[in-house]
């Protein structure tokens, strides 16, 4: 029953699958600070949903916020413990846009 890290590791693949399909598309720069380091998940999220060189859907594009925020409070919360009934519910949405950003990546 590792809600917790299950959380976590969902918001980290998230990251790195947005990461992952800018370097596809040659446009990582797009996603870089002024120092060249990467933005954190929300700057990442932003700039997928303006980007015009792929289609997200709408599901996806509504699922990454709420996958955002259950990793959030995992990974930052002190007092905040997922449990099932917080990770179940975003089964599709974790498929969807994995799916989604796998494909764009050109990981499969």
């Amino acid at each position: 029953c590792w809600y917790d890290a299950c959380a976590v590791m969902i918001r980290r693949l998230l990251e790195t699958l947005i990461i992952e399909a800018f370097e596809h598309h040659s446009l990582a720069a797009k996603i870089k600070n002024p120092a060249g380091d990467f933005l954190f998940l929300g700057g990442l999220i932003d700039k997928c949903l303006q980007e015009t060189s792929w289609n997200l859907s709408r599901n996806c594009k509504q699922a990454m916020p709420r996958l955002k925020d259950i990793g959030d409070k995992s990974a930052h919360s002190r007092r905040y413990n997922a449990q099932r009934g917080d990770i179940d519910p975003q089964l599709a949405d974790i498929r969807l846009v994995v799916q989604e950003f796998v494909y764009l990546a050109g990981l499969k």
